[in-house]
């Protein structure tokens, strides 16, 4: 009798595990690319001031609010998320509505949790204009972390030489003159 449990417990088990890749999203390339562009903003926005600078590029982006942004970080959402969120709900007729940003929401959170490739498809979306938008975001946060270390380096430099020139000038008067009158 347990022989025959253990038998039908493995049976099912392996059932299971046979059925779930038919569960299992496949997700397309242009998904990955933008879950990769989304983690760079999660990323970047982890870094001191990161965080504002993600939230203005969004809100300049997608032409929305703080408000907005906020009410879906406050959703457990990462800027990579809202941003993709946001891309899709702009593309859907009325633009960013509290609906339409709602109606995504709710087919990401689910039941059933859906993939961003799965809802584009739902609501007959593209992911690419979507998977653009998130990337030109985290560009432009590359390129203003590339001009503010630049910025960092001349203030550097600048720093350096003006200690230099001090460090001269006490080194020449602390130097007595050599001619003159006793």
């Amino acid at each position: 009798m347990n022989n025959n449990k253990l038998q039908l417990m493995f049976a099912g088990l392996f059932l299971c595990a046979a059925a779930m890749p038919a569960f299992a999203e496949e997700k397309t390339g242009e998904e990955k690319k933008l879950e990769t562009s989304g983690a760079v903003l999660d990323k970047d926005a982890s870094k001191p001031e990161g965080e504002k600078l993600v939230t203005d590029k969004i809100k300049a982006e997608y032409a929305v609010d703080e408000a907005r942004v906020q009410s879906l970080r406050d959703k457990k959402l990462g800027y990579g998320e809202i941003s993709i969120a946001l891309g899709l709900a702009q593309s859907l007729p009325g633009g960013i509505t509290d609906a339409n940003v709602d109606k995504i929401m709710a087919m990401r959170q689910g039941p059933p949790v859906m993939g961003w490739g799965k809802i584009a498809k739902d609501l007959g979306l593209k992911l690419g204009p979507v998977q653009s938008k998130v990337h030109k975001i985290s560009a432009e946060m590359k390129k203003d972390k590339k001009a503010e270390n630049e910025k960092g380096k001349k203030r550097e430099k600048m720093e350096k030489r003006e200690k230099m020139e001090k460090h001269e000038k006490m080194e020449k008067r602390e130097k007595p003159e050599m001619g003159g009158k006793h």
